[in-house]
């Protein structure tokens, strides 16, 4: 058994499927997950994408995750949330010791 590299929360993993489906991203496509930059200004990389040559496919709760092998060490742990603020709603990540 291959145990995920990432988790997704129960309300990140509903806004996802929806999005899959209401825009009607075909199958072959997965969510993207990663991070752009470098030392203090790294962000979190997520997206809808095709799977590559280096990336890495996995089935977390239903939804395929694509990850390059090259992020894995950065993303291993990280949860995938999503959030409803006055400010606005989207998705988050955190790994453990993330200050919040």
């Amino acid at each position: 058994m291959v145990i995920a590299p990432v988790q997704i929360r129960p309300e990140a993993r509903a806004r996802i499927i929806d999005t899959l489906t209401t825009q009607k991203i075909p199958a072959e496509y997965g969510l993207r997950v990663g991070v752009k930059g470098g030392g203090c200004g790294s962000s979190w990389l997520l997206g809808f994408d095709l799977p590559g040559p280096t990336d890495d496919i996995y089935s977390v709760d239903g939804v395929r995750v694509i990850i390059d092998k090259r992020h894995l060490l950065y993303v291993l742990d990280a949860t995938i949330g999503f959030e409803q603020t006055e400010e606005g709603n989207g998705f988050v990540v955190n790994r453990p010791g993330d200050l919040k």
